[in-house]
């Protein structure tokens, strides 16, 4: 796993010293190996000071960092074609023989923008790449956007990058979210994006929940089968839920090693609640508790990697860095997760609200919208996290196959009615197949926040200062956001 960044000067002029530049904003996703490629070229180095005395020259770049995650993975290396340089940055979930980025240089050819079509088209896994030819940048991201990847442009530039702190260290301010199962071409002219294979909604089903069922347990075994199959141990980041009790075990039928990682303030209930429920999975858990003060100390930290001053994002993404660094912390670089569940099964109590008062289509509308938006709200966020902890984050509930199911299914098998307590019918039914107890696939859902304790910890720091938790977030951010865009 690791960062990549690629730049195209409008004016011909030198590119590779912003490349160079976006990657000393990335190190932290990646500082076992560096490289730059160019359209005839590719230098690497383990150390990025050594890379810039390479005095490598071209108006159209791409850089790699990397860490080696996986004793058996070898770091993925920049392809030279003819006159064209690919570099591939992820992992694709098949039993390929070869690695992941030989996988997908077998599809490309002399038409380097089919080639880019044919790999969004033709993989399923987490992804970005880049194709460098000698007068544009071809660029593509998996279909649900599990990845972070931004871009922007100036009046010299067009840039894209694994995080924005990359982009407005070259004086990019505009910056966006990268369309995932889009390919864009980068040109003097700027950007152009082709969807390729962006979420869509498939036809719906008329189908019994027993049979949804069983269909949606054979999807998810696969799925959780095809991100743990290349580690022997993974860690799964737990609260004894419905949505991580159900991974834990499928990941444990997988043959996998399961370490449950639980995370939260001392004295939370739900603590308890998950270390009686890892007792009954008989499965090992890492409980690690914390205080208001592990809070405020790692708030600046969160903000700074997240990039944006929002309460709620923060509230899941501090549970989620603690996690993962207890995860490295015990040897697992692999931590199952389940984003995804939510949005694909009618897991939110808005979604009552909405099916009350506009109907079944327009909950069915919401709940498609999440998921394509999935990779703003909550994918980018999540791994940037997990990254910083040299951690790569899997989701099985996010898998073409189980999505594409998941959004043919009629929302009565999620919601069985406009006050239906615990929705997620469909999942419940799946997790009690899987013979997990009633109380666990009976139980309602709470937001990672909430059941961790880190939101009432951040409205009393926020109380301490006579701040709104909101208003608060904005001053730490304001502090250091601003000197990090222009240094």
């Amino acid at each position: 796993m690791g960062g990549i960044a690629a730049a195209l000067n409008k004016q011909g002029e030198d590119a590779v010293s912003a490349v160079l530049l976006m990657l000393k904003q990335l190190k932290h996703r990646g500082a076992d190996v560096f490289q730059v490629a160019t359209p005839i070229s590719t230098v690497k180095n383990k150390s990025l000071i050594e890379l810039e005395t390479k005095k490598l020259v071209s108006n159209i770049a791409i850089g790699h960092n990397s860490w080696q995650i996986l004793s058996k993975e070898e770091h993925h290396s920049a392809i030279l074609g003819k006159d064209s340089t690919l570099v591939f940055e992820g992992h694709l979930f098949h039993p390929f023989e070869t690695s992941s980025v030989q996988e997908v240089a077998h599809l490309l050819n002399q038409d380097l923008q089919k080639s880019g079509e044919n790999i969004i088209q033709k993989w399923d896994g987490l992804y970005v790449f880049a194709i460098a030819s000698l007068n544009k940048i071809f660029a593509g991201r998996d279909s649900f956007g599990t990845i972070p990847l931004f871009y922007g442009e100036n009046e010299a530039l067009c840039a894209i990058a694994s995080e924005r702190k990359a982009l407005w260290t070259l004086g990019i301010t505009n910056v966006r979210s990268f369309p995932p199962g889009n390919l864009g071409v980068m040109s003097a002219k700027g950007f152009n994006f082709k969807p390729v294979a962006p979420t869509t909604q498939p036809p719906r089903k008329t189908i019994s929940m027993k049979k949804a069922a069983n269909n949606l347990q054979n999807l998810l075994l696969e799925s959780t089968l095809e991100r743990v199959s290349d580690v022997k141990e993974v860690a799964v980041a737990f609260s004894g839920g419905l949505d991580s009790s159900t991974l834990a075990v499928l990941a444990k039928i997988c043959n996998s090693e399961v370490n449950l990682v639980t995370v939260g303030l001392k004295g939370q209930t739900e603590l308890a609640h998950a270390e009686r429920v890892a007792k009954l999975l008989k499965l090992p858990l890492h409980l690690k508790t914390y205080s208001v003060a592990d809070v405020e100390n790692v708030l600046e930290k969160v903000l700074w990697l997240i990039e944006e001053p929002d309460l709620m994002k923060v509230g899941v993404a501090i549970p989620l860095f603690w996690a993962a660094e207890v995860a490295s912390q015990i040897g697992c670089q692999v931590l199952l997760a389940g984003q995804g569940a939510d949005e694909l099964f009618g897991g939110y109590h808005r979604y009552l609200k909405i099916y009350e008062c506009r109907g079944v289509k327009a909950v069915q509308k919401s709940m498609f919208d999440d998921v394509v938006m999935s990779h703003e709200t909550n994918f980018q966020r999540d791994n940037m996290v997990c990254a910083f902890h040299r951690v790569e984050l899997r989701l099985p509930y996010i898998d073409r196959k189980v999505v594409d199911f998941a959004l043919s299914l009629p929302v009565n098998l999620k919601i069985h009615s406009v006050d239906d307590p615990l929705r997620k019918r469909i999942l419940r039914q799946v997790a009690k197949n899987l013979g997990i107890p009633g109380f666990i696939a009976e139980r309602s859902k709470k937001a990672v926040q909430f059941a961790t304790g880190v939101d009432k910890a951040l409205k009393e720091l926020a109380r301490k200062r006579g701040l709104t938790p909101r208003d608060y977030i904005k001053q730490v951010f304001g502090k250091f956001i601003l000197i990090r865009k222009v240094g």
